[in-house]
């Protein structure tokens, strides 16, 4: 049985992105300290593709925009980070959201639907190209889940709930490239899973950035992140793509 729309797919939008690469101009001069940055961001995603939130329950296909998942947020947080010595790179994100909805069956019969994702990705690598203008990191880590999904119809009595936790493995890379003393532009790709966590999973994000200070970098751009993951009777098999906004400081 398929059904179209339903509102738990929608919150997949927020739920599952959450993990982007970092978004402003990374500093690539090598230097003997650590240099930090922290980069808290939005992305302004719609959804498509096939979800299964519970065992047993029916597939849900879906198309959605932005503005549809916002209808359904109740709250989110996002921030990334890294650190750097000399070539050495370190990557951290976190990402929380919670999402609910209700809507009706048949008249009288409502559907109450909630939604609370959590992922952390951490990652380790090596900056194996360093020119003046072009410099190029490969990392190597991994990005945990957990998604936390309720369904109920008060008027049935019927209650169901779902904890998904696992963790994909994943490799990176990402080319920052110096175009002005103010722009940059980071392409970042990343694959993973490889059966250990989702079946497979993918993202690529680009991003311009303008430097307003040493310390302070506005960035826009644009992303695309893909993941499957089929277990213990729920499916993921989504795509989740649309433009994104940060700001990042330095220190």
């Amino acid at each position: 049985m398929r059904t179209r729309q339903l509102p738990l797919a929608l919150g997949l939008t927020l739920s599952l992105g959450l993990a982007t690469p970092s978004l402003a101009a990374d500093v690539g001069a090598t230097q003997e300290a650590w240099r930090f940055q922290l980069t808290p961001y939005v992305w302004l995603a719609g959804l498509s593709g096939d979800v299964r939130p519970l065992a047993g329950a029916p597939t849900v296909s879906t198309s959605s925009s932005f503005s549809d998942v916002l209808d359904d947020l109740e709250s989110a947080f996002f921030l990334t980070g890294s650190a750097r010595r000399d070539r050495w790179v370190l990557f951290g994100d976190l990402t929380w959201a919670s999402l609910s909805h209700e809507s009706a069956l048949v008249p009288g019969v409502v559907a109450e639907g909630k939604l609370r994702q959590r992922s952390l990705t951490a990652a380790a690598g090596y900056q194996v190209v360093s020119q003046q203008d072009h410099r190029l990191d490969l990392l190597a880590g991994a990005r945990a889940w957990r998604i936390e999904a309720e369904v109920a119809v008060p008027a049935l009595g019927l209650d169901a709930s779902k904890t998904e936790r696992w963790v994909d493995p994943i490799l990176a890379a990402r080319l920052r490239s110096a175009w002005t003393p103010e722009w940059t532009t980071i392409v970042h790709a990343d694959i993973g899973g490889f059966g250990v966590g989702a079946d497979n999973t993918w993202q690529l994000v680009a991003t311009a950035n303008y430097q307003v200070s040493d310390a302070f970098t506005l960035s826009a751009g644009y992303r695309h992140l893909a993941v499957d993951r089929d277990e213990a009777g729920t499916r993921i098999d989504v795509s989740m793509s649309g433009p994104l906004l940060g700001a990042t400081w330095r220190f």
